[in-house]
Order: C-alpha cells, then structure tokens, then sequence
C-alpha cells in the first residue's frame, strides 16, 4: 500500500464521533478497499474540554483551530459535520482552492452558496462530495449526479425531512393535533429543542435546492425554493384527507417544464400537500425518508430509508470518503458540477396542482352559489364540493356550515387570488385551511 491518505475533520458531535467510530471500526476494510489506509490528522472542535465519550483516538488530535488544520500540508482530505454557513465556507474553499478534496454533510452551505464551492473546487482541481447532505444514508445524490447523467429527469418529488414526517405521521395515526405531536417527536428524540429549521420546512428547501441543482443541471439556491412548514395542519385536515383516501406529507417537488413564455425552467417548492394512499410516498411513516425520481428513460425511481441520525449519515460520509481518496491515489477527480443548463426557476404563482379548501360559511340558500361563482371568476375550476359539520352542530343545522372544495388544476396564482377574494365575502367566516393535493385521486 502506499502512504496513508490524511483525514482533517472537521466537527465531533453525533456525526463526527460516529465517523469516528467507524474509521476505527472499519480500519481494515477501507484500506483494502481504497488502497491506502485512512489516518486522521486532526479533529476541530468548538470546544476541547467537552466529554465526548470513549473515541478510538489520541487525545492530542483535537484543536479549536480549525482553519490552521485544514492549511496543514500533510492533510489530504478535509471531512467537515459542523453545519452552518461561516466559518464553514471559509475553511471548506480554503481547503478546495489548496486542492484538498472535500466531504461535506452541509446541506444549509451547499444550498445557500454551493455555486462557491464548486468554482472552489475546479480552480483547486479538488473533489467535493456531499452525499450527506440529503436524505443521510440513501444513496441517492451520487446516482442523479452519475448514473441518471445520460437521462433526462423530469421530476423529483420527495419526503426529505424525518421529523415532520414523523409528526404527520403520528397525527394521521392517532388523530393527534400538531402541538400534540410535536411534543411526542421531541420526547422521542426526532425533534429538536428548537424545531423551527424542520417545521417551517427550511431544512427540507435546502434539500430541495441541491437535489433541484443536480437533477435539472443548474444551480438552484435555497432563496430560489417556495417553502410552507406543517405548522398549521390540524387534526381536521388530517380527518379530511383520510375521507378523501389520501394522507399528507410535506413534499419537496422540482419539477422541470415551461413557463408562462414557453421557455424551460424549473419549479421548485416545498409544502404540505395531500397525496392519495396509492402514491408510493404515502406509505413512508415515522421518521423515514423517500425520494421518488421520474426521468424520460428510467421511467419511475425510488429511494427510502433512514434519513437522518448519526449512524446513517456517518455512512454516506464515508462512503464519499472511500470515493475522494480513490481519485486522490489514482491522481484523477470526479466530474466538475454540470449546471450547463442554468434554467430559470419558475415563480410559484406558475406552479399548476389542485387544492382542498376548507371554508366556514354562514349556512343558507345562494352561498354555494356565491363560492363557486368567486372560483369561477378566476378561473380555477371545482371538482368536488362537500359539506361538512360545523363546529357544535350536524351539517345542515343551525348558522353555519364547513364546505370542503377540492379543485381541478390550477396556476398558484390564480387560486391565491380566489382564496384573496372569498376572505373579503361576507358569507365567508374563515378560510380554515389551504392544502395542495398532488398524485392522482
């Protein structure tokens, strides 16, 4: 074997300490397999004294410098799990334009200025692999990237975020109201203290920037993504899907088609949206992810498992590191990122799929009739209308009713200004909720 291949890692938290565990563990294996033995060379933390447990490694190796760590001549490979945006960015282009190969889990980086770091890498003639990044240890990134390279991708559509999923699956479950089981996702550990990042949808947007980015050849940023979180699905809405045979997820979608000029773009978005129990999606509960991929020639692909959790991400960096120091010996680098395309990103307000409104009314004669004719007026056309119970009282009965529309087709735009509308009707009491309805019922 020739010299060993010198690791900076960079973060030892959960991903870190696992990654860790598992060059230890697997010392012989990935020699045998690379070709060279892995060493690391250094471990920047925030903090040195903090107790990380019993780890496979000489005490010495940890410093809080981390930038003087990636300059050092004898590393070859910088491995960075902290996550954030700065000081990230700094080290990470840093080490490409010294030509280090990167390995990084940071989807938040990658999403707000991966354009950086890829010009980074090609003028340090450096790898940068972010497998990590999106859906943990699903193999799914390095496949878009290369084994679909020869196909034309249509559409992503996808459940990248374990926690929400969680969360709407526990509230399907049980019946349970969001507050109720977001309390029961931190308990069990899927949630953070904090879950705003994974509620409001942010982490599943920056996934669906990279994803967006690699399946469709251009660069898409976080900014560029439309972003709704599960905060406000109720129990009610979860009650209504079920009557209508669907369940709801917070999907991330990029699809790829024509604006309202006739020119190729991308629409890329991510919300809570309905989709009918025969959906492959559907299926996907508790803390899983799934990523469902339609290319012209492939036809439909799926990817599911684990995506999250120190274990399963600490494999797909490893596995990015098996590949970085493979090219390193051999004296090559993988393919430069191809955003030849660089199609637009469509605006939301041109996004075309259905909607289940839910609406409290005053109940009597010619309310119906005044609905519809706002739908109408924009031109969104209504597929189904039921009527449901109101608060207190069967449907019928007393001053107020619970219409449940679900609409055909429609541009974003045109039903958001139905739904601007309709709140200005005096016979509207509330609008309850606006929910996307993908798949077909």
């Amino acid at each position: 074997m020739t010299r060993a291949v010198r690791l900076a890692l960079l973060g030892c938290g959960t991903v870190g300490a696992e990654v860790v565990r598992l060059l230890h563990e697997q010392a012989t294996d990935l020699a045998a397999r690379i070709g060279a033995p892995l060493e690391i060379a250094g471990i920047a933390v925030r903090r040195l004294g903090r107790d990380r447990g019993p780890l496979p490694v000489d005490p010495s190796l940890f410093t809080t410098d981390a930038l003087s760590l990636v300059k050092r001549d004898d590393v070859d490979v910088v491995v960075e799990v902290v996550g954030g945006i700065e000081p990230a960015r700094t080290w990470l282009v840093e080490a490409l334009r010294a030509g280090k190969s990167v390995v990084t889990a940071n989807k938040a980086l990658l999403a707000e200025d991966g354009g950086t770091l890829h010009d980074a890498a090609l003028d340090g003639g450096a790898d940068l692999y972010y497998e990590a990044a999106v859906a943990g240890a699903i193999p799914l990134l390095r496949p878009l990237r290369e084994s679909l390279h020869g196909d034309t991708i249509t559409r992503v559509t996808g459940i990248v975020n374990g926690t929400t999923n969680f969360i709407l699956s526990a509230m399907d479950a049980t019946g349970a109201g969001f507050a109720e089981a977001l309390d029961e996702a931190t308990e069990l550990g899927y949630a953070e203290a904090d879950p705003t990042a994974d509620v409001e949808g942010f982490d599943a947007a920056a996934k669906a920037a990279i994803l967006a980015s690699l399946a469709f050849h251009s660069r898409v940023g976080a900014a560029d993504v439309y972003r709704e979180g599960i905060t406000e699905v109720t129990a009610a809405d979860v009650a209504s899907a079920k009557a209508m045979g669907c369940t709801i997820k917070l999907l991330c979608i990029a699809a790829r088609g024509l604006d309202s000029t006739g020119t190729e773009s991308v629409s890329v978005r991510v919300h809570p949206a309905m989709i009918p129990l025969s959906h492959p999606l559907a299926s996907v509960g508790d803390a899983f992810n799934a990523v469902f991929v339609e290319a012209e020639a492939a036809g439909q692909l799926m990817f599911y498992g684990r995506g999250a959790g120190g274990s399963p991400t600490a494999s797909a960096v490893l596995g990015d590191v098996v590949a970085v120091a493979r090219n390193r010996l051999a004296g090559v680098r993988a393919a430069s990122e191809s955003a030849y395309a660089a199609l637009p990103v469509r605006p939301i307000g041109e996004a075309v799929t259905r909607y289940h409104i839910s609406l409290d009314v005053a109940d009597r004669p010619g309310v119906l009739a005044g609905v519809a004719g706002v739908f109408a007026r924009h031109g969104v056309s209504i597929a189904t209308v039921r009527q449901a119970p109101a608060a207190g009282g069967p449907a019928g009965r007393g001053d107020d009713a619970v219409l449940v529309i679900v609409t055909h087709a429609a541009p974003d735009a045109a039903l958001a200004a139905t739904v601007e509308e309709l709140r200005g009707l005096d016979i509207v009491g509330s609008i309850a909720s606006v929910l996307r309805v993908e798949g077909s019922l």
